[in-house]
């Protein structure tokens, strides 16, 4: 068996020793970027998972990113909630960057929301500003489908032609402007980090036509479109990337605006979520 695979096995086992997924089966799947964490407390939770108490399960390192699933519903929806992510740059293989994407697919969810901070990289943005992920890039990190193809997940070859479902992409506007958020909507591009990109490569994703740029996000999205999953995206932009301002960027600056963003997150993923059950 595939290693990969059976690594992944491994951990549905372990969350079925823990979760009755026969008994609650989450439909939508939701991953909380840097400083947006919080919007956990917002879900009516029934099971609640430490990473460390999943066997082989890659444990989150980085500050703002809590490291559970959390189990419950959004109203009446049900949600497996990712409260922290990890990270290619954290020394993982790109493999266990993608376990929990593919982990929450197997447990039953269709529709993956997925959460960023990212530094804007289009002038007419702000921190503190969210963009709606229209489309990506990827830029030096690997390509999580490289390697021998699980059939069992997918095809060899999948269309990456509409990733981001239009369908939710217009319940994510109305639930913006319901909740009174000016809505950006961008593509966004993911480096490997951790260090933040230098002025030249800002430069370099600016004539790519790319709006906002991060560390993570595409791998997850390319796995869970392999999967078949539908798939929307928000970015909090939290800085302005570098060489736009001249100001030094800091891991706490990024934590620090998307905390000052979080009521306005929190009512537009709720708003969002629910507008879902009608895809469900």
């Amino acid at each position: 068996m595939n290693p990969v695979y059976e690594k992944l096995l491994t951990c549905y086992e372990s969350i079925q020793k823990k979760v009755d997924l026969e008994k609650f089966q989450p439909k939508v799947a939701i991953v909380l970027g840097s400083g947006l964490g919080d919007y956990a407390d917002d879900i009516e939770v029934l099971y609640e998972i430490d990473y460390h108490d999943i066997e082989g399960f890659p444990v989150s390192t980085v500050p703002g990113h809590a490291g559970k699933f959390i189990f419950g519903h959004v109203g009446d929806v049900p949600v497996v909630c990712m409260k922290g992510r990890v990270h290619y740059y954290e020394g993982y293989p790109i493999s266990d960057v993608v376990l929990p994407t593919r982990l929450m697919k197997m447990m039953g969810a269709e529709i993956l929301f997925l959460t960023n901070a990212s530094g804007g990289i289009n002038p007419d943005y702000r921190a503190g500003d969210f963009m709606m992920l229209t489309d990506h890039i990827s830029v030096f990190v690997p390509n999580p489908l490289i390697g021998p193809n699980m059939d069992e997940l997918g095809t060899r070859f999948p269309d990456m032609t509409h990733v981001y479902d239009m369908d939710l992409q217009e319940m994510i506007r109305q639930a913006a402007q319901e909740a009174g958020v000016d809505l950006k909507e961008g593509v966004y591009a993911q480096l490997t980090g951790p260090s933040f990109e230098s002025p030249a490569e800002i430069k370099m994703l600016q004539t790519m036509g790319v709006d906002a740029v991060g560390m993570s996000t595409v791998v997850e999205a390319i796995v869970a479109n392999h999967m078949g999953m539908k798939i929307c995206g928000i970015s909090c932009v939290c800085n302005m990337a570098a060489g736009i301002t001249g100001n030094a960027l800091t891991h706490e600056e990024v934590q620090e605006a998307a905390n000052q963003a979080a009521p306005l997150f929190k009512s537009m993923m709720t708003n969002s979520v629910k507008k879902f059950k009608t895809l469900l």
